[in-house]
């Protein structure tokens, strides 16, 4: 993968992680009806494991579909749905572990209200959504972002990135100094 390709793949994980927080906080404030909390694990508006588990699904999943004619796609519609959904379950249920070696605990623990869940710390309702959100990701979301990525310059391509590292790696540190 060439240096153009690895940053892309920064912009996307950061747009993937903003996504994700965004559609955490929708959950808990207008489905759940919770009120408003940082659904994160940093102080910044993003969720690092959505942006990981989008990248996973463009390195392993989007080959299966990118570029392939629209019958094809069609026909791989429930496949890329078992495997996001499989794949983002996986990550969720490592990721609980390392939160739990790391900070004690895990930020999802209210899965122990679902009916179909492991340890509070999977369950099989998140699980189908992590797989229509994979489908969304993959048939809409990353052409556009490919469409755009396409047409900025190299120069913007790697500032942006290296902003957003040097954001995201800022945002750790504070998490690790402050809390």
């Amino acid at each position: 993968m060439d240096k153009r390709r690895i940053c892309e793949h920064v912009l996307f994980f950061w747009v993937y992680a903003v996504i994700g927080w965004i559609y955490e906080v929708f959950l808990e404030t207008v489905v759940y009806r919770w009120g408003f909390s940082n659904r994160g694990v940093l102080f910044g508006p993003w969720l690092p494991v959505y942006g990981f588990g989008a990248t996973v699904f463009l390195l392993l999943w989007y080959r299966l579909i990118k570029d392939k004619p629209r019958k094809h796609k069609l026909l791989m519609l429930p496949v890329i749905f078992l495997l996001t959904m499989a794949t983002a379950t996986l990550i969720e249920l490592c990721t609980s572990y390392l939160c739990e070696w790391i900070m004690g605990s895990w930020p999802w623990q209210t899965y122990a209200d679902y009916a179909i869940n492991f340890q509070a710390r999977i369950a099989l309702s998140p699980s189908i959504r992590f797989g229509i959100g994979g489908v969304v990701f993959l048939y809409v979301i990353q052409p556009l972002l490919d469409r755009l990525a396409a047409k900025m310059k190299d120069k913007a391509v790697y500032i942006a990135a290296a902003v957003i590292v040097t954001v995201l790696a800022a945002d750790l540190v504070c998490v690790i100094l402050f809390r």
